[in-house]
């Protein structure tokens, strides 16, 4: 949904049965722009509200539901496109980016609680490679019916729009036979019907030690998240964590989005601030000095606060800095916003700017050679033991300290067995 949406409605916007039908053949450049910029904000503005709400429909109802309901919203949304009147065309937008927010948000989600370590990060990418195909799609499904359908009626741009059911129909049909994420199971205390589940997509036995294993790490986590963040599911727990510590390192799901949401409102209003009243004001440089000043001091503070407090392991008081901690993440989008945001896109591009992307992957690349360690295989439950914060920075180490740990467990899993088994013999 979220790939070909994106893609086809440029294309769309083009066709000469679309200009027709809402009066842009004959509208002034301006005209057109305003529409053009309009379907564009009401599809994003869904999709920020479907992002920031879709944590509560998921936690409250799990991650199935909350998927079939953002592609039974799409698609109405998509049916309201089609009627041919500008009111309809703007709500269905909006209803077309909540359900594009929501799935983005959970799909990637629920493909990691369900799949095994050994092919998540195959599953989860196949996410990305589902959301290049639509692109093209997109693109293409333009460039077919500006070819070969007559501009006369208007099925030209009736059928762009209309190919939006696909996707979210397949959504739909293929998630009524799935499973409920056991991990969220897990978190609601339904361990039957989470081991019920994971055996299902697992293809063993309930009772096979690999889903003991696994069910046993699971509640491990659970519990672990429990006692760090506390129970979720009400709001005002929610609001309270919010302006606590704990927030800065979006430990709990529900926190971070929530969290996430309200960062988004404030960059959103930097950018509407920096595009209204200061670029013509203050000129382009200065905003770029004074966001990137801004900016930077924000996200030093938050590094020097997360690493003496070690509000990544656990919440500490609530005290001046802290607070301040807070406040820096939210200072940090204002300042982002109202300058690195968007300026940028004024400018005109050459060869400089090549350079510095080019030094900028650089500079990446020796950044994940030293510091981002090797996930692959890696139970979600076991990422603490390459990413905690008593674990050492370079990756290298930090590989090892998984290793370590793993070896460390399988030798008291299985002296836990010899024990239990001499238990049984004296018995």
């Amino acid at each position: 949904m979220y790939g070909y949406d994106s893609a086809f409605i440029g294309g769309t916007l083009s066709l000469p049965s679309f200009q027709r039908t809402y009066g842009l053949d004959t509208a002034s450049d301006s005209a057109k722009a305003n529409l053009s910029s309009n379907i564009v904000s009401t599809f994003q503005g869904g999709a920020f509200f479907g992002c920031a709400s879709s944590f509560l429909v998921a936690e409250r109802f799990g991650r199935r539901p909350t998927l079939i309901l953002a592609a039974i919203i799409f698609s109405i949304g998509a049916a309201l496109q089609m009627i041919g009147r500008l009111d309809c065309l703007y709500v269905g937008r909006a209803l077309t980016g909540w359900g594009v927010g929501s799935s983005a948000m959970i799909l990637p989600i629920y493909v990691s609680e369900c799949s095994p370590a050994l092919i998540r990060g195959r599953l989860v990418g196949t996410f990305e490679v589902m959301l290049q195909a639509a692109l093209v799609c997109g693109f293409w499904v333009n460039y077919g019916v500006n070819k070969n359908i007559s501009p006369e009626g208007n099925m030209q741009w009736h059928i762009p729009v209309a190919v939006q059911f696909v996707p979210a129909g397949l959504l739909v049909i293929f998630m009524i036979p799935m499973i409920e994420s056991p991990r969220w199971l897990v978190s609601k205390g339904k361990l039957q019907d989470a081991r019920k589940n994971l055996s299902w997509v697992r293809n063993l036995p309930q009772d096979h030690a690999y889903i003991d294993r696994e069910m046993s790490m699971i509640e491990v986590a659970i519990e672990h998240e429990v006692s760090s963040t506390g129970q979720r599911g009400n709001w005002r727990q929610i609001f309270s964590e919010l302006f606590q510590p704990g927030s800065i390192g979006f430990t709990g799901t529900s926190v971070g989005l929530l969290a996430t949401g309200i960062f988004g409102i404030a960059k959103m209003a930097a950018t509407m601030l920096y595009a209204a009243f200061l670029v013509d004001k203050l000129g382009r440089r200065p905003l770029l000095l004074i966001g990137g000043i801004g900016s930077g001091i924000a996200m030093f503070y938050l590094a020097g606060y997360s690493k003496v407090s070690g509000s990544f392991e656990h919440i500490p008081p609530l005290n001046a800095g802290a607070k301040t901690a807070v406040a820096m993440v939210y200072i940090y989008a204002l300042f982002y916003g109202m300058s690195w945001n968007g300026i940028p896109w004024l400018f005109t591009i050459t060869y400089g700017t090549f350079l510095f992307f080019g030094a900028c992957t650089v500079f990446a690349i020796i950044f994940a050679w030293l510091f981002i360690p090797e996930t692959k295989g890696v139970q979600l439950e076991d990422m603490d033991l390459l990413f905690g914060p008593d674990v050492p920075i370079l990756a290298s180490r930090a590989r090892d300290n998984y290793l370590q740990g793993i070896a460390a467990r399988a030798l008291d899993e299985r002296d836990g067995g010899k024990m239990k088994a001499t238990e049984i013999e004296q018995v």
